[in-house]
């Protein structure tokens, strides 16, 4: 019969869908935050690993954030124009960019201290909530991505 469709073909009935309405939500939510420090999400994502751990490899953002270098590499030579990043072949394996901050990128990172802090002031859920979502995300998406290993040829 054409046209019907079961519960599960319906899109409220799509965890796929909740998260990436969410991503989106959490995109809107951040805007404001990272807007006058000249970022777009996606780089803020790069730039707190990088406060976390200066001088790594485009690979290792790459495997961190599940970005593929063709999507990275773009987005970090925007941030090296802006001024927040330098990118530098590796002297010990010519083949590897590694990517440092630079006296700006640091200064951000003081500028942005009060953002991890926007969720808990949006009031859409409690700290407790939060980590309990972010524990249940993280299996998901690591199931996920074991998944799609397993299902790969070799």
């Amino acid at each position: 019969m054409t046209g019907s469709t079961t519960p599960t073909q319906t899109l409220d009935q799509q965890l796929c869908f909740e998260i990436y309405a969410a991503s989106h939500a959490f995109t809107k939510l951040y805007k404001p935050l990272l807007d006058p420090m000249g970022l777009t999400y996606p780089q803020y994502l790069v730039m707190l690993l990088l406060w976390e751990r200066d001088d790594r490899p485009v690979g290792d953002l790459g495997q961190a954030l599940a970005l593929e270098s063709s999507t990275l590499t773009p987005l970090l030579k925007r941030m090296e124009a802006a001024g927040h990043v330098i990118r530098q072949r590796d002297p010990e394996d010519e083949r590897r960019v590694r990517i440092r901050l630079t006296e700006a990128g640091w200064a951000l990172q003081e500028q942005a201290r009060h953002i991890p802090q926007c969720l808990d002031q949006s009031g859409a859920v409690t700290a407790a909530e939060a980590a309990d979502l972010r524990a249940e995300v993280r299996k998901l998406r690591l199931a996920l991505t074991a998944a799609l290993r397993a299902a790969q040829p070799d």
